[in-house]
């Protein structure tokens, strides 16, 4: 059994990367297009561009911590080493030059390429330390929930503070706002890295013999048929939410018509997530995992579809309908998280190779993908419905808005519940395939 301290610990370590990951969903398109002075289309396909850098990093920095061997482990020497770099790129991502034309243009790119590096590069560690922290699987739905409740904590605190804090930081400035705000939010950030490093331990190992090359281990990841599965679920799950929580912003302030009440909606929609995250574990021990999370994105879907018959005067039906959205589809999450430690034991069993980290970075490289297409559908749509920052939006514009925000998400939804139709990997199967590996070793 794990101890609540180490899954607090490890939780903690999602805090940290949910401070950038929530900002950057949430806020940078906003930030791009109303503070910096981008169009929605460049932004989009930015967003979408840096990605083909993901093809190449994500696996380098897979294998680079499958071969990891240090007095600390494979995953947590990451924590530790990149928390600081992590914290001041993000900083400069949030940072306005004094810039024209192009040059802001390349400055964006450059940082924001920069950023999904360093995330790359610790949050793949991070997530492959959750694969060997324990080899029970019902521990690991816990570890997760544990996990995606201190996760959402930084989702409430990205979504409760950060615009009071642009404002209070900035005094009229909003370029100088968002720029302290990613200080003291990225400051936290260090310290709920260290505090992750320090308060967790692996305990599965690789196989001692285990010398194979990148070639051979990405060749066994991809007979890794549920891997394979659930990379294509992460997709479309991650390309509905983004474009949904992306235009969360515009959702409120161009067709609910209040502005002020964009902390309060995402604020809310975040701290249900957290319930929704909470309920996992117990919903885990007593249904199935697999046909629990089919009908939780079903569920998700129908929610998104009913969002769109809610008109503009209806303030509270959209709140409601946001807020039970967010519960039940992250209450989904830590199953999914747990799945993808499963099939690292299912990819060792069938091919005789442990490759934790690539398992995870083949997983986020999709999820990026996700969040790539997502974002860059937001900015292409609003372009394409005409889009003014700050400006009275037509009816035209609200409609498409609306559409965006409801329709398309929801077909994300239904997409990942057909895929997943086809994963196998019961829990009686995972412990099965342990008590098998467990014989092999001895």
């Amino acid at each position: 059994m794990i101890s609540v301290r180490e899954k607090i610990a490890y939780g903690l370590g999602d805090t940290a990367s949910n401070i950038i990951f929530q900002t950057v969903m949430m806020f940078l398109l906003l930030f791009y297009t109303d503070v910096v002075g981008l169009s929605p289309a460049v932004v989009g396909t930015m967003f979408l561009f840096v990605r083909l850098i993901d093809a190449v990093t994500d696996p380098i920095m897979g294998n680079l911590a499958d071969k990891t061997r240090t007095k600390w482990g494979q995953f947590r020497p990451y924590l530790l080493w990149l928390a600081l770099p992590f914290a001041l790129i993000s900083i400069l991502a949030f940072t306005t030059p004094d810039l024209t034309g192009n040059n802001k243009v390349i400055y964006a790119f450059v940082t924001y390429t920069l950023l999904m590096i360093a995330y790359t590069a610790i949050n793949i560690p991070y997530c492959g330390l959750g694969g060997v922290i324990t080899a029970d699987a019902k521990e690991r739905v816990t570890v997760q929930s544990y996990r995606f409740v201190f996760g959402m904590l930084g989702g409430v605190i990205v979504a409760g503070a950060t615009m009071p804090m642009v404002e209070w930081f900035g005094q009229g400035d909003t370029a100088k706002g968002y720029q302290y705000t990613m200080v003291a939010m990225s400051s936290l950030g260090v310290v709920l890295f260290l505090l992750c490093f320090l308060g967790t331990k692996e305990r599965v190992k690789p196989p001692e013999n285990q010398d194979s090359s990148m070639k051979e281990n990405l060749q066994s990841l991809w007979k890794n048929d549920q891997w394979r599965i659930l990379c294509i679920a992460s997709f479309y799950l991650l390309t509905g939410q983004v474009l949904r929580l992306t235009l969360a912003v515009y959702y409120v302030k161009y067709f609910l018509g209040r502005e002020d009440l964009i902390t309060s909606f995402l604020t809310l929609g975040v701290v249900a997530s957290m319930i929704g995250c909470a309920v996992a574990q117990p919903l885990a021990k007593r249904v199935c995992k697999i046909k629990a999370y089919i009908a939780l994105q079903s569920l998700s879907a129908v929610i998104c579809l009913a969002s769109f018959l809610i008109s503009p005067n209806q303030i509270i039906l959209a709140f409601v309908a946001f807020i039970s959205w967010k519960f039940f589809l992250d209450m989904a999450s830590p199953l999914l998280w747990a799945k993808m430690a499963d099939t690292i034991d299912y990819g060792h069993k069938k091919t005789g190779i442990r490759v934790t980290g690539l398992v995870y970075s083949g997983v986020i490289f999709f999820i990026k993908m996700g969040i790539a297409i997502g974002g860059a559908l937001a900015g292409w749509l609003l372009t394409f419905y005409g889009y003014q920052a700050d400006l009275e939006q037509s009816e035209a514009t609200k409609q498409g808005l609306l559409l965006s925000f409801t329709v398309l998400p929801a077909l994300g939804s239904f997409a990942v519940a057909w895929v997943m139709r086809k994963y196998t990997l019961t829990e009686q199967r995972v412990v099965q395939i342990q008590v098998e590996l467990s014989t092999e070793t001895k």
